[in-house]
Formats: structure tokens, sequence, C-alpha cells
């Protein structure tokens, strides 16, 4: 069998905690990790341009397996020759499977061992999404990697119902390796379910390791658990991937989930969460988020952040964005812009302190900006302390 276009090479690993600075090279680019991706849903991060993003030194983007898969349609761009040369984009993707669309979107989602059931949103008609159907989706796209279709269920289900999810999602995942058909190109990713049960994803774990992906995402999570738990959840898995291949925790963009979630030794990571709340007017700041919708901004001269070197901090004022965003779409163009650039710099700022081995010292550096009054969630207190550092002292 060929090895899969995938290399992945842990550089430094923090001495206190689990974090690890590595290098990871696809078929559209190479980078560094950890890394946080922005999701492009139809082949576009709303309101920007592929040559905006590159400007900002965006390495890696997330494509939408079921909403490409229905506008313009997998035929379409495989005609174009693949998503990347559809949209001009010359760097990675992932795709993800479509399943999570099946519960979030529509109505009347049934799993069944074949496949997801679903009322189509444009005629109201049954459709089904099988593993075979989203591989050949992903495949006609051309993603560098590919994520398999999972039984997708919300974290806080119990019982049966979520051991049966977990059992099916390694079955599927047997059957999307099957129907892969291009596993010299692009590289599929199996995902470890099993809820906030640590006996289940266990068993996720033991069965999944074997079938040897080149990349595993933990899923399931950021589904509106407690903290506590989810961190324990992540840990646990990080605890028993391989070392030796990137892990990728689905749903996080929150900053400091993401400083923690690296120290408990994450990789990668996608959410709309930046980019959406650029939408609603709020941008991105070491201290948490300015509204600039907000009357306390009408009259600031200052950037958003004086420290930042993104097009829209060095071009323009608070005070003009707020003006815009009253009832320009410029003005939200401008702040998803920024809050993009700010996402890079955190996780290159991530990067960095591995690399000096002083991410401890980072972690307290950063938490003290954020929670100047020291009052710092309970639980990256406790998910911290698990990693030996301790924000209180």
């Amino acid at each position: 069998m060929s090895p899969p276009p995938l290399s992945f090479k842990v550089e430094a690993r923090c001495s206190t905690t689990k974090a690890r600075l590595s290098t990871i090279s696809l078929p559209h680019n190479t980078f560094q990790t950890p890394i946080f991706m922005h999701v492009g849903t139809q082949g576009t991060i709303k309101g920007v341009t592929t040559r905006q993003l590159n400007d900002l030194g965006v390495p890696i983007i997330l494509g939408n397996t079921y909403h490409l898969g229905h506008r313009p349609g997998p035929d379409v761009v495989s005609e174009a020759g693949g998503l990347h040369r559809f949209m001009n984009w010359d760097k990675a993707i992932l795709t993800d499977s479509g399943g999570f669309q099946m519960v979030s979107l529509l109505k009347l989602a049934e799993f069944t061992e074949q496949g997801v059931k679903f009322q189509s949103p444009h005629n109201g008609s049954e459709m089904l999404l099988t593993p075979e159907h989203s591989m050949a989706i992903q495949n006609a796209l051309g993603s560098d990697i590919m994520m398999q279709l999972d039984d997708v269920v919300s974290v806080l289900t119990e019982g049966e119902r979520m051991k049966d999810a977990m059992e099916r999602s390694v079955r599927w995942l047997d059957r999307c390796q099957t129907a892969h058909s291009r596993p010299t190109e692009q590289n599929l990713f199996g995902i470890i379910q099993g809820g906030l049960n640590e006996e289940w994803r266990r068993a996720c774990l033991k069965e999944m390791i074997p079938r040897d992906c080149p990349g595993y995402a933990i899923g399931g999570l950021s589904g509106g658990e407690e903290k506590a738990d989810f961190w324990r959840m992540v840990t646990l898995c990080t605890d028993h991937l391989p070392q030796s291949k990137p892990r990728y925790l689905m749903g996080v963009g929150y900053q400091v989930e993401l400083v923690v979630c690296s120290a408990l030794g994450c990789d990668m990571y996608d959410c709309v969460f930046p980019t959406r709340t650029a939408r609603f007017g709020s941008a991105l700041v070491r201290t948490g988020q300015l509204q600039l919708k907000n009357t306390q901004f009408a009259t600031d001269t200052a950037p958003i952040d004086a420290d930042c070197s993104c097009m829209t901090c060095k071009e323009y004022t608070r005070a003009y964005l707020h003006c815009l965003l009253q009832e320009d779409t410029t003005g939200v163009i401008l702040l998803t812009i920024h809050n993009i650039a700010f996402q890079l710099r955190l996780m290159s700022d991530i990067r960095e302190a591995i690399r000096a081995d002083r991410f401890p010292d980072f972690i307290k550096e950063y938490f003290s900006i954020m929670f100047p009054g020291g009052d710092y969630p309970e639980w990256a207190v406790e998910a911290l302390a698990s990693v030996n550092v301790n924000l209180r002292t």
C-alpha cells in the first residue's frame, strides 16, 4: 500500500505540558501546528477573497461537503479541476464529511446503518448520505484532508444511542476507507467519538488507531457540555492518539480553548466563531472582544489593536468601523480580515512559545491579560493544572 500524501514531524515539545510544535506537509502546502483553520463553507470565507487570504498568510481552510455537494455540486467542481482550481486557492483544504449538517441544519434526519436519511431542503424529498457518497463527493472536490462520515449525535446524549453512534462510526470508517478512491492524493482522517463516556472514548480509540489513518480528529465535543467534561475528554484522547500523527480538535475556536487545548496536546482546530462574530460587529483582541457597534466607539480614533499588522488595523480607526457597521457591509469585511489575522497571530505566538520552551510562561501571561482580576475559568485552571501549569502561583 502506498503511503498517504501527508508527512508529520514533531519539531519541539513543551517540557512541562503536552504541547508540541510540528510540521505537516500536504499536497498543496506545508505549515506548522498548532494551527487554527478558518471555515469557508461554500468555497469562500464570507466576504473575503482568496487573494486576501493569501496576503494574510492563511495556510489551510475548510470546505463544507454538504453545501458544496448541493451547490454547485461535485460534477461542476470536478470538471473545473477540483475545489482548489474552482475557488482559485493554491493552499491546503480540509473538507468535512457532511454528517454534522444533516443533524444541525436539516429536519427529520435519521441515522441508519446504511447512512443518514434526511429531508431535502430544496424539494422536501427523502435523501440518503452514505459513507460511500461522502467519499465520492470529497474525492471529486480534491481536498487535501477528508473527514470520514460519522454518526453524529448531541454530546449530551446518554445511554445506548451514544454507544451505538460510536460503534457505527467505526464501521463507517471502514466503509469510507474502502470507498476512498484517491488514497495517494488525499488524506482520510478518522473521528474519535464516544461522547462524555471515558469507556466509550477508549473503545473508539482502540478500534480506530489500528485502522492507521494519516490523522485523527476528536469529535463530538463543543456541543453544550460542561467545560470540565470537555477538557477531560480532550486530554484522554491526546493521551492515547499516536504521537506520530496530527490531532484535530473539531469545532474549537475561542482564545482560551485554543491556548488550553494546545497545552493538552492538540494540533489543529476549526470553528466559525472568528468570522461569524465579525459579522455581528465584534473584533477579537487580547482582552476578549470589542463590540464596535456600541456607541462608545463612535469617536474612538484608535485602531482595533495597535499591535496588529493587518490592513484593517493599519488603515482604519474604531470610529470609522463603527460608522460602517451601522449599514455598510464593508465594515464586516474589514472586521473579518482583522479577526482572521488575530487568530493567525495567536497561533503563531503559541508555536513560538513552544519552540522556545516557554509555553507555560506564555499561558500565564495570556491569562493575566485576558483576566486581569484573576477570575480565571475554573475548567481552564483544572485543565492546565493537569499538565503542570498552575495559574494561581
